[in-house]
């Protein structure tokens, strides 16, 4: 089952009382106070682990705590310090407060860890307190109780490239054609029902992140369909792939106009994301049929300088492909007519995905 928001109290420990305790043994006359400090009590530390993919871990457990510390004894002796809790949560985790709904803390990469609740302080035994006055203190300071705070972990998951769409359009055939992913694949809508990540690999060495989330339909992002659930899981996307379906009861721009509206109205930020896309289940229709609709599209975005050899379906190649150190945002980096049945054009697909995807990392990383 894919968790992708949870509910959680987290208490780090109480603190263990000073201990109230007097010397006595054999041959020492009036023996002082030596009542030892009680422990502290243990930490909550929050853990990334890109071993863990869901919240599904944290189903059924309302409360996480630290150990308390232990009490402290006679003769000075400490008590023992509580147990620390370490919460593993998967790359992408956001952690809200449940109650403000303010965002604590961002969770990205693998390994950070970052103590989150601080347990209390051990009381001081009753030794402190001895002076010229008060040589028999029978007072020690209780324990300082741990933090609480109820928060919420929300699960956005880190792709590359995201996979927008209606649904049955061919994205979770595309997506288990060219990766180690494995949703399910069937001829209804909302077949997908819970992201999916898969690793594209190009060569030996070189691979990147694709994410399948279940389709976007028009009104998704008012909270119809299964689309808005997850639309906020393609916000850590680098790059979006639009999959227009060419065999769809919807034109190719009607489409592409109602999965723009939508991500416009769930999240400005998303619909200025860089994007491409891909015409998808080109093999349903007789060529002349299927570039008679990619020419109506391509006209209907205003793209007309387009040299027509360039998509001939017998040349394995794109489309439309855009230069990006002259990148415009309201047209995609490229086109291309696919069939992932057919593999038709899927390898040029995955490399220009690649190459788009280490462009705008290099880009990112000298800004």
């Amino acid at each position: 089952m894919f968790i992708d928001s949870v509910k959680v109290t987290l208490s780090s420990g109480k603190g263990g009382a000073g201990a109230v305790s007097f010397r006595s043994e054999k041959f020492v006359i009036k023996g002082g106070p030596d009542g030892g400090d009680g422990g502290r009590g243990g930490d909550i530390y929050l853990e990334v682990d890109k071993n863990t993919h869901t919240l599904s871990n944290f189903r059924g457990r309302h409360h996480i705590k630290a150990k308390n510390g232990a009490p402290g004894q006679g003769r000075k002796k400490y008590g023992k310090s509580g147990e620390s809790v370490v919460v593993k949560v998967p790359p992408g985790t956001t952690v809200l407060d449940a109650k403000s709904g303010e965002i604590l803390l961002d969770l990205l990469e693998d390994g950070q860890k970052i103590k989150f609740l601080t347990g209390g302080k051990g009381g001081l035994g009753n030794w402190h307190f001895r002076s010229s006055t008060n040589q028999r203190p029978t007072y020690a300071q209780p324990g300082l109780p741990g933090e609480s705070k109820e928060v919420i972990f929300e699960l956005k998951l880190i792709a590359d490239v995201g996979l927008v769409g209606f649904p049955n359009v061919g994205k979770s055939t595309l997506i288990s054609s060219i990766s180690n992913a494995t949703p399910e694949v069937a001829n209804y809508e909302f077949t997908t029902i819970t992201p999916k990540l898969g690793v594209v690999n190009v060569d030996e060495f070189s691979s990147f992140v694709m994410a399948d989330i279940p389709g976007i339909i028009g009104g998704a992002s008012q909270g119809k369909g299964l689309g808005i659930e997850f639309l906020k899981h393609i916000k850590r996307s680098q790059f979006l792939l639009f999959m227009l379906d060419i065999a769809n009861y919807r034109p190719l721009d009607l489409q592409y106009v109602i999965l723009k509206k939508e991500l416009k109205n769930f999240s400005d930020e998303l619909a200025r994301r860089k994007f491409a896309i891909a015409i998808t289940r080109v093999d349903a229709l007789d060529q002349d049929r299927a570039m008679c609709k990619i020419e109506e599209f391509f006209k209907s975005i205003q793209i007309d300088h387009v040299d027509k050899n360039n998509y001939k379906f017998d040349q394995k190649f794109l489309s439309f492909f855009q230069d990006i150190d002259s990148y415009k945002d309201d047209l995609p980096f490229f086109i291309a007519p696919i069939s992932s049945v057919t593999k038709f054009n899927i390898q040029p697909l995955k490399y220009a995905l690649f190459d788009i995807v280490n462009r705008i990392k290099s880009e990112t990383n000298c800004s």
